[in-house]
Formats: structure tokens, sequence, C-alpha cells
């Protein structure tokens, strides 16, 4: 029973749940079943849909220490993420991303955030300024990469992003400071999905001091651009200083407090997601020869009508398969597995009814490896996406208006680093058949452990 207890707290741990004394255990023990003894973490619905058959694709359940419904099929999960005032969406450690940050607010409020950081990274010109601020980087990165001959890709992928988005989002250049906030990063993170004991020797705990640390830093960089005479960085930073209720010179500006809360939340989501996307390509493309054999020709020939080394958002928009590759690679990872939400009052969805209080847990995951949804789902197939997916079978960044903000620029940013990998190195596994592991993200066991060279 001991071992059970660890697997039961190392979940809690990563997922959050607050299991208070005398809390059934639920079906905790079963979803560690699951996802850390068996890996075969599809088998939990599966076993369900066994049971209890199908129904309207909803579940009752205990789960992360509360009552709930699992749902997994399109139709239930579109019914509740367009329900935006029935389900909200629920943190349960909000206080590390912040209370007036994208992911934390409702209504106008949340829209006029969206509205801005959706304009100020998904939108044409913003990719285009994506494209030049990256690629300088990546390509040093990767040359950095064949020099050392052998590297881990999860450590590598994440490291270059942090770099990517500290330029993007703060303006920050690779140094000492920017390592100190890499690291503070790095321990939020790691307090997100943990069980939120402000006691120390805890992950919550610590990520909480993490938080305060990087409000000094960002408090501080915001008076020093008070202070400027001209806004001269123009990134996500400076962007959040100047939004405006109205276009008026009247308009209320965001507080100091909203532009750190939003910065904080921001790079988190599109550190975490970049990284990992980035970390699964270099995997499947060395799992699967004959997609890096197409990739490598449609970007070697892109690569003889770009004018430098560099290509533009333009290029990108061109590369068919190479963004058939990039939408493969973003559902097979499966970076979001779950989403919450918590009912505010009672709902009654096809007869059946979610109590008042209750959590709805959105099984994404299973939405891209049923075979009903995908033909041969475990098999990385890029030309899958020569026909769109089937309506609500796809849904990698959520749905609704609370879909990822930063969706495509984690598109965006994974086609250009593909661009070069392909053109340039080779790289080959030395751990094809390591297992893999699925909390608190899926990803090999041994980080993607390869040897890196220039073709």
């Amino acid at each position: 029973m001991g071992m059970w207890l660890l697997w039961f707290w190392e979940v809690c741990h990563y997922w959050g749940c607050s299991c208070g004394g005398g809390m059934s255990f639920g079906e905790m023990l079963t979803f560690l079943y699951y996802f850390k003894i068996l890996r075969r973490p599809d088998e939990f619905i599966n076993a369900k849909r066994s049971k209890y058959g199908d129904g309207a694709g909803m579940y009752r359940s205990h789960l992360f220490g509360t009552p709930c419904i699992i749902t997994c099929f399109p139709a239930v999960n579109k019914f509740v993420l367009q329900s935006l005032d029935t389900f909200i969406l629920d943190w349960p450690t909000v206080d590390l991303l912040g209370r007036s940050s994208l992911v934390a607010v409702h209504g106008k409020h949340h829209a006029r955030l969206r509205s801005y950081v959706t304009n100020a990274i998904n939108q044409p010109d913003a990719l285009r300024r994506v494209a030049l601020f990256v690629q300088p980087r990546m390509v040093a990165v990767l040359q950095s990469w064949a020099l050392k001959g052998r590297i881990k890709a999860y450590d590598e992928t994440k490291k270059l992003t942090f770099e990517n988005i500290g330029q993007l989002f703060l303006s920050l250049e690779p140094g000492p400071l920017l390592d100190t906030v890499d690291k503070l990063f790095d321990g939020l993170v790691k307090g997100v999905r943990a069980q939120p004991f402000n006691i120390p020797g805890f992950a919550f705990h610590h990520a909480l001091q993490c938080r305060k640390k990087l409000e000094a830093i960002f408090g501080s960089e915001l008076e020093k651009r008070k202070n400027r005479k001209e806004v001269v960085s123009n990134d996500l930073m400076d962007g959040l200083m100047q939004i405006k209720d109205d276009d008026d010179d009247e308009g209320d500006k965001l507080s100091d407090q909203e532009v750190i809360d939003n910065i904080v939340s921001l790079v988190v989501a599109g550190y975490v997601s970049t990284s990992l996307a980035s970390m699964w390509a270099i995997y499947y493309l060395a799992k699967f020869p004959n997609v890096l054999e197409k990739l490598r020709e449609e970007n070697l020939a892109i690569s003889q009508t770009k004018t430098g080394d560099f290509i533009t958002s333009e290029d990108v928009s061109k590369m068919k398969y190479t963004n058939k590759v990039v939408e493969e690679t973003i559902r097979m990872a499966n970076i979001a597995q779950i989403l919450f939400r918590l009912a505010t009052k009672e709902a009654e969805y096809k007869g059946y009814k979610i109590p008042k209080g209750w959590h709805v847990i959105l099984w994404v995951r299973y939405l891209h490896t049923n075979p009903e949804n995908f033909d041969d789902p475990m098999c990385f197939n890029p030309d899958r996406w020569n026909e769109p997916a089937k309506p609500g079978t796809y849904q990698v960044f959520g749905g609704g208006l609370r879909i990822c903000a930063g969706n495509m620029l984690v598109r965006f940013q994974l086609a250009i680093l593909l661009h070069h990998l392909s053109t340039g190195y080779k790289w080959e596994l030395l751990n094809p058949d390591a297992e893999l592991i699925y909390l608190s993200h899926p990803r090999p066991v041994d980080g993607v452990d390869i040897t890196f060279n220039k073709i």
C-alpha cells in the first residue's frame, strides 16, 4: 500500500489535487495504474466506455480530490467549452499565474486582454517580426548542438525556447539575468500543478517564492520603462503597458500588477508548449525518416528561393508539408492532456445532469488518440492533414473563446525550427525504444538523447 500512496502523492503533486483528510481517493489509484504503471493512459477512458457504454460521452468520477464529470467526445466538449457562463476556467494555483492574468479573468476584461495578445503575437505583422527575432539565435543554437555532437533534446529545446521568449516578451538577451529568470520560471512551472501547500519543502511554496522574485525583477523593469522618454523595445511588456480601454487618450491602462501577471502567465504558456512540441518534432522525425526526407525536400526548395540565411513568414505560409508536420507533431504530443472547468450552476446535457460545484474534466488527449477520430492515431502521419480533421476532434489548444491565444506563435516557431533542422542537420535517437512517461507532460524517459551533426 505504501507504494500506491507514493504514486498517489506524485500525481497529486504534479496535478494539483487538494485531497484533504478523510477525502476519498476516488479513482486516483486507477488513474495512476493506467498512467504510471501500464503507461497506457488512453485505456483509462477505454475501460469506462467498455464498462458503461458511450452514453453522451460523459462519466461521473472522483479525481484530484473532487467529484467531477469526465467528457471525452467532441459534441459534449463543445457544449462545455461554449457555455462560458456555466463552465468557468478554474485554476487551483491561480496565485502563481496571477489573478489578473489572461487565464484567470472573465468577461470584458478577458476579451480586452485576449484581443491585444492575439494581435501582438499571432497576426501577420507580429509573425514577420517573430521570424526576424528568433532565427539568428535558433541558427546559432543548432550549430552549438552540432559542436556538442550529443544532446538531450528535452533540455536543449527548453533553453532555446526560453531565450526566444525572453527576447520577444521582455527584450532580455542571453546572460546572467536571463539565466536567473529562467531558473525562477522553472521553479514556478513546477508549482503550477503542485499540491497547494504553502509550507517550506513543498513545490508550491518554492513556486510562490520564485513568483515573488519574478515580480521584483519585472517591477523594476516596469519602473525603468515608465521613466524613459520613448518606447524603444516594442516587446510584449511594452505592448501591455500601452493597452487602453478606449482608443482615446483618457482610456485606462493596465496596472503594474496586471502587466506583471500577464507577462508571467504568457511566458509559462509559451515556454512549455513550444519547447515540448520542438522536442517531439525531433523525436518523431528520427523515428520516421520517410517524413524527414519529404520535409527536407520541401525546405531545400524554399532555401533556393530565399535571400540570406533566414526565411520569412511568407515562406512559412508556402511550406505546405512542413505545416502538416507541425499539426501532426502537436496532435501526437498532447501537451495539454486534460482541461479543467468548474460548473457554476447545474447543467443538463442529453438528459444527464452536471451538478453545480462539480469540476468538468475535458479529456482532450483522447480526442487525438481515438481511432474513431483519426485513422491509426499512434502513427506519425502528416499526410493525414491532406484533409481537415473531423469537427471537434482536434483540440490541442483547447476550444471556444478560451482557445490558447498563442496557438499560431507555437506553430510558427516550430515551422521555422523544422526548416533549419531539416536543411542543415541529421540526428539519431540513442534510445529508440525508450519508454514514455505521461506525467506531468508526455515525454520519453531519456529526454530524447540524440547524436546531432551537420549534414
